[in-house]
């Protein structure tokens, strides 16, 4: 579990895909007293970690992680988002966020109002009915409110404070990009027992 409140960035130094899986070596200079199989969120997809040295961590991929985030289109060097798993003991600053990428979005517009980031980003179709205007998405393991909703074409629009620009690698990302998309669990997980009971389930 995790709270969508991004720790820091790091540079991915090496990639090695194979048929079955695909590797992830990952520069660490914040994490200190890493343990062999914690879970760590990388853009927002919780992997667990299978090696680490003093400067660096290792996660591995499978090929359905792989299909339904942008972990497909990453290159050596890119930034990515990181955060430790939540820790009972510390404030939950962001909201529930498990680390399980529902899909995709493309970002279609980027703008600067003021001082804050104005992204539109597209959603899939699946995801739009998890979407309520000053509810929260996560976006690239980043928690976010959502400014506006447009159900019509499956779009959101986030307008992102200059902290969370310099905390995030949201701010690297331009028109086109594809961004990793998990809806509100707690949205989500009423939607579901609502249409249970609709459908005349008697067993939760």
């Amino acid at each position: 579990m995790f709270t969508g409140l991004i720790e820091h960035t790091a540079p991915v130094l090496e990639i090695n895909r194979q048929s079955e899986l695909t590797s992830l070596k990952i520069q660490n200079t914040h994490f200190k007293n890493l343990i062999q199989g914690e879970s760590i969120a990388v853009n927002g997809v919780c992997l667990t970690v299978t090696n680490f040295t003093n400067d660096t961590f290792e996660v591995d991929i499978v090929n359905e992680t792989m299909n339904v985030t942008n972990f497909n289109q990453l290159q050596p060097n890119q930034s990515v988002n990181l955060e430790r798993a939540l820790r009972l003991d510390q404030r939950l600053g962001g909201h529930l966020v498990g680390g399980h990428v529902e899909g995709t979005g493309q970002i279609i517009t980027s703008s600067i109002d003021g001082d804050a980031l104005v992204l539109e980003i597209t959603v899939p179709d699946m995801l739009m009915k998890y979407m309520v205007h000053k509810g929260s998405v996560t976006i690239d393991g980043i928690s976010l409110t959502i400014f506006e909703v447009d159900y019509e074409r499956c779009r959101i629009t986030l307008n992102i404070i200059p902290e969370t620009q310099r905390q995030t690698n949201l701010s690297n990302r331009i028109v086109d990009d594809n961004v990793n998309i998990e809806s509100d669990m707690i949205v989500r997980h009423v939607a579901h027992l609502m249409s249970f009971k609709q459908a005349g389930g008697t067993h939760v």
